[in-house]
Parts: structure tokens; C-alpha cells; sequence
């Protein structure tokens, strides 16, 4: 079984290089950020042309959600993530697919900081780290994937030195994350890659992609009945050189069946 992440950075200004995408790599399920698209936009029936059934959370111009699977139809636990109902926010949808329990996730960027939206990305990661806490501890395996706009040591950016003040790479935005990983969960690409240097971003300013002037900031995040499954791992760095590619690349993860 083959799981993957990807921020699209607009589903439908992407669509080609999704369906490529999914074509080539031939995920069976798949966690997509940043669809830029409100609920009724959502192309629906081009996905289900090509194998994948939905549920997604749109929302017009920012954010959204969606996890796409050809291998049954995603079942819906939430579509909030607990913490605030006044947050309207599309960043967080969760749903059982093939006995595999999925959130999918997409955190705030939190620039400039300090500030308000800095204030925002923490207070949503404590209510992540509150949720994720009642998620280890099920007995069902359970990914969370997605783009968590972390950054979470010098080995995952391109000269660290210039991020120091960056929301993505601040003390606190990491000590978030820390936190969460002393819940117990496995960080897969680290854990299966430690040594090497891979990204998951490239800005599309100064010929980032070309000069591997990237971060690592899409994750799985995985708990123990998943990591005992785990067969391998990677990053599609190839798909961001693609014409018209959103600026992340997708990440993926296979396991036994």
C-alpha cells in the first residue's frame, strides 16, 4: 500500500500535474493541501475518472483539505480539528480508509512573527498536539500527513542561518513540534533517510529548485501499528520541475499490506 502527501497549491491551476502525477506514482491514497478552491469546486469527477474517490473541505481562495483513495471511499470522522468552533479555517480533515485511520493537516505558516498570525500557528499546533494525543492511543494504525509548515531541525533547510526569525523555523514553532513527537509518534522520513539532506519545498524566487535551496516541511507523522508496517519512503523531487508544478513535491510512504 502506497500512502502520499502532497500541497498542490491550487487543485485546479494544478489539475494536469496532479493527474500526471497520480498516473505515474499510482498512490492508493493521498492527502492534499492548499486546494485554493471553495466545496463546489472541487473536481470531483475527474479524480473519480481516474480511480480516486474524495472527501475534501474547500474553502474559496485559502487552505482546504482532501483525502482522495481508489482503494474504498474515505470515511469521515471530522472535518474540524477540536479546539475552537469559531476557527473557519479548511486545514484539517481525518477519515478511516482500508482500516487506516488518516488526518490530513495543513498548519498555518504563521508569518510574519511575532504577530497575530504567529499567535494563530501556535494555538492551532497546541489543539493538533491535544487531538493527536486521543490518536496514539487508538489501536487502529494511523497516518498524519500533510504540510505542517515546520521546520524541524538545521538539517532540514537550505542555510539555516537566514531562517532563525522565520515562523516555520522559530524556537517555539519547533518546541511545537518536539512536543508532539514526545506523544510517541515516528517521523518517517527522518527516521527511514537520517543522514541525508531532502526537501519537500522549493520557493519559486531565485532558481530555489534548480540550486536544492529547499526545507523539509510535508510529514508523515505515524504511530506505532503503522512503523511496524513501514517498507520505505521518499520525496517525487522530480514533479517540482514540472511545468506549472506547485512549489512543494509530493511524499510518500509504503507499507506492507
Amino acid at each position: 500500500m502506497k500512502i502520499a502527501t502532497y500541497n498542490v497549491n491550487g487543485i485546479n491551476a494544478r489539475l494536469n500535474v496532479l493527474s500526471r502525477w497520480l498516473q505515474e506514482a499510482s498512490p492508493d491514497i493521498v492527502c492534499l493541501q492548499e486546494l485554493k478552491a471553495p466545496q463546489e469546486k472541487f473536481p470531483e469527477n475527474i479524480l473519480l475518472d481516474l480511480g480516486y474517490s474524495a472527501l475534501w473541505s474547500g474553502q474559496k481562495s485559502w487552505n482546504g483539505v482532501a483525502i482522495l483513495s481508489r482503494i474504498g471511499k474515505p470515511i469521515e470522522i471530522r472535518r474540524i480539528l477540536p479546539g475552537d468552533t469559531d476557527d473557519l479555517h479548511s486545514r484539517y480533515l481525518e477519515a478511516a480508509v482500508n482500516g487506516i485511520v488518516v488526518g490530513c493537516l495543513y498548519t498555518p505558516n504563521g508569518n510574519p512573527a511575532p504577530g497575530p498570525k504567529f499567535d494563530y500557528k501556535l494555538a492551532w499546533m497546541a489543539r493538533l498536539i491535544i487531538h493527536a494525543q486521543t490518536l496514539i492511543d487508538l489501536k487502529a494504525p494511523v497516518v498524519l500527513a500533510g504540510d505542517y509548515n515546520v521546520i524541524p531541525t538545521d538539517k532540514d533547510v537550505y542555510k539555516p542561518e537566514r531562517w532563525l526569525d522565520d515562523a516555520l523555523f522559530r524556537p517555539e514553532t519547533r518546541k511545537a513540534f518536539n512536543k508532539l513527537m514526545d506523544q510517541g509518534w515516528i517521523d518517517v522520513i527522518r527516521q527511514q533517510h537520517q543522514d541525508e539532506i531532502i526537501y519537500t519545498f522549493w520557493d519559486y524566487f531565485r532558481n530555489a529548485y534548480a540550486r536544492n535551496a529547499g526545507l523539509r516541511i510535508d510529514h508523515f507523522l505515524v504511530n506505532n501499528r503503522i512503523k511496524k508496517r513501514l517498507l520505505d519512503s521518499g520525496v517525487d523531487q522530480h514533479v517540482r520541475g514540472w511545468e506549472k508544478s506547485s512549489d512543494h513535491a509530493p511524499v510518500w510512504l509504503t507499507l506492507k499490506s
